[in-house]
């Protein structure tokens, strides 16, 4: 696979304008990443932009803390996608995976699953905040709710992909759903180092700075 189309090119700070999703829109197509990642506002403007590109839209859910109802997700997803998301990445639950609640986070994500219908879903478990043994069930509760990846981060935590968050995450989930590296990912290397640990996907707002670090290669 083409090097660009594993970098969801991500701009999701809260002081995000307009001009700057436009050019986030125009850096994506110029490099054919696989998608742009913005906040929910500025889906319908990024897929004004891109329509017909082969860039997808991709966007948040819940996020970034994950302490929404499941209805509130639902709905969110459900409008995202009529706004033309392609995409989207859900936070789960943290606090009821702490509690050990697992139910309640099963069936939240569950709730966004069936309200994407089919839409690419992705499920954040942001790995800073979990334990090894949390992360594992986690992965184990995305895959059994019919999530198509699980995602290390949302870049507002305390901290973001690690190589080795990435490979427990692929050795969880198998070889068949995707794993995306989120938060943290600023160079060629820290790059080359979650794509070599089992990552299929890689969100980050250094993506320009990552493909012109291979122009000499």
């Amino acid at each position: 696979m083409e090097k660009s189309k594993y970098i969801d090119h991500t701009l999701l700070k809260a002081f995000a304008t307009k001009k700057e999703i436009a050019n986030l829109c125009s850096e994506a197509n110029y490099y054919k990443f696989a998608s742009v990642c913005v906040n929910p506002y500025y889906v319908s403007f990024a897929h004004d932009i891109l329509k017909g590109s082969g860039v997808n839209i991709c966007t948040v859910i819940g996020f970034p803390l994950g302490a929404n109802s499941s209805d509130v997700k639902a709905y969110e997803t459900t409008r995202a996608i009529a706004d033309g998301a392609d995409e989207v990445d859900m936070v789960i639950n943290i606090g009821a995976m702490k509690d050990g609640d697992y139910e309640t986070v099963l069936n939240d994500i569950k709730a966004v699953v069936k309200a994407a219908n089919g839409v690419l879903t992705k499920v954040i478990i942001e790995t800073c905040y979990l334990t090894d043994e949390e992360k594992v069930k986690a992965c184990e509760l995305a895959k059994e709710a019919g999530a198509d990846f699980v995602k290390t981060s949302t870049g507002f935590g305390t901290g973001g992909a690690t190589p080795e968050d990435v490979a427990l995450m692929r050795k969880t989930v198998g070889p068949d759903m995707g794993v995306k590296a989120s938060g943290g990912v600023r160079s060629k290397e820290d790059f080359e180092k979650v794509i070599e640990a089992g990552a299929s996907r890689v969100g980050c707002s250094a993506g320009v700075k990552i493909m012109e670090g291979y122009k000499n290669e």
